[in-house]
């Protein structure tokens, strides 16, 4: 065999090679992870492919949520205060403003009275909104003056979380003890309606397509569905234990819920209603982050300070990232 062609045998190959390895190997994230972790006050850039924490940067106590910024420059987190929802404790009034490309505090926002801020969105207007439980509303900021431009008002106390519609038009509060979901008119900056759904509630997800709005029930194992067009409570799905948390996959065909107690992941066919998967995770599965290409799906485990990570593609769980106990809310930055 001569020399040019055995050298291109090699090439050739090698070329093979490299393409079925690729074929088999998890897809690129191009992004980071950006986590809260209300127990050590901080806020860490974690990369999901080495699985290793590239930052650490100090927030106030304490910070549960975080957002990023549509620029990625900026992660945005509200600062709670040292207790759980609806307990006794510190009254949050700031959100701390992060630089994630310089890794340090950028800014605070002042919000100008106690609140309990906690969850942060950001619209796709581009304005900042957040959850702000002890004025019973959703706060409106303007990131370029960071400052409040608005409020709407939820009617219930313990608005802990909310979902956004596709269009920005429509929010839905879950409010903890109230046990009701408040839906709000954001054009108009009104209170719509309030759902009775159970005696408590925890977490809210909405469907890629706006339809339904999910809900969770803290006295029987079931989720709540909710139908957009007619705000009422429409389905129930069963599950085997209590979920806290839940997140429609992007084709609108799976739910994935977690399952605190039971120390579990679910999924669940969207058109039938029914638990189809089940995953062992670690201590605790309290929130969910679908990556934006769809493909994996995090998990925050707080009191074991894991993320686990599930392969959407396969259904399988890959090894889990490996931080500090009080990781708590996940957002996604691109590179």
């Amino acid at each position: 065999m001569s020399l040019r062609r055995a050298l291109s045998v090699v090439f050739f190959s090698l070329v093979a090679f490299l393409l079925a390895k690729s074929g088999n190997s998890a897809p690129s994230s191009g992004g980071v992870l950006v986590v809260a972790n209300q127990k050590e006050h901080t806020l860490l850039i974690v990369d999901p492919e080495s699985r290793r924490e590239l930052a650490k940067i100090s927030v106030g106590v304490n910070g549960h949520e975080v957002a990023v910024s549509p620029d990625a420059s900026f992660a945005y987190v509200p600062i709670y205060g040292n207790s759980g929802v609806g307990r006794p404790g510190t009254d949050g009034a700031t959100i701390d403003i992060i630089d994630l490309q310089q890794r340090k505090l950028a800014a605070t926002i002042d919000l100008g009275k106690p609140l309990r801020p906690h969850e942060p969105l950001f619209g796709p207007d581009g304005l900042l909104y957040v959850s702000a439980e002890l004025a019973q509303a959703l706060d409106i900021i303007d990131p370029a003056s960071r400052k409040v431009v608005a409020e709407v008002p939820t009617g219930q106390p313990e608005s802990h979380m909310f979902v956004l519609s596709k269009d920005g038009r429509r929010a839905y509060t879950s409010n903890v003890h109230a046990g009701t979901v408040s839906v709000l008119d954001i054009a108009n900056r009104k209170l719509i309606t309030t759902i009775s759904v159970a005696k408590q509630v925890q977490r809210i997800s909405i469907s890629p397509d706006g339809a339904h709005v999910f809900t969770h029930d803290q006295d029987a194992p079931r989720i709540a569905v909710i139908d957009t067009a007619t705000n009422k409570v429409t389905d129930w799905i069963e599950i085997p234990d209590f979920a806290y948390a839940s997140e429609p996959t992007p084709d609108g065909r799976f739910l994935l819920a977690v399952l605190p107690r039971a120390n579990r992941t679910v999924a669940i066919d969207i058109k039938t209603l029914k638990v189809v998967k089940s995953f062992d995770v670690p201590q605790q599965p309290g929130e969910i982050l679908i990556r934006p290409d769809a493909a994996v799906a995090y998990i925050t485990c707080m009191p074991a300070g894991k993320i686990a990570v599930l392969d959407l593609r396969t259904w399988q769980l890959q090894p889990s990232i490996d931080l500090t106990p009080g990781v708590d809310g996940m957002a996604w930055s691109a590179k």
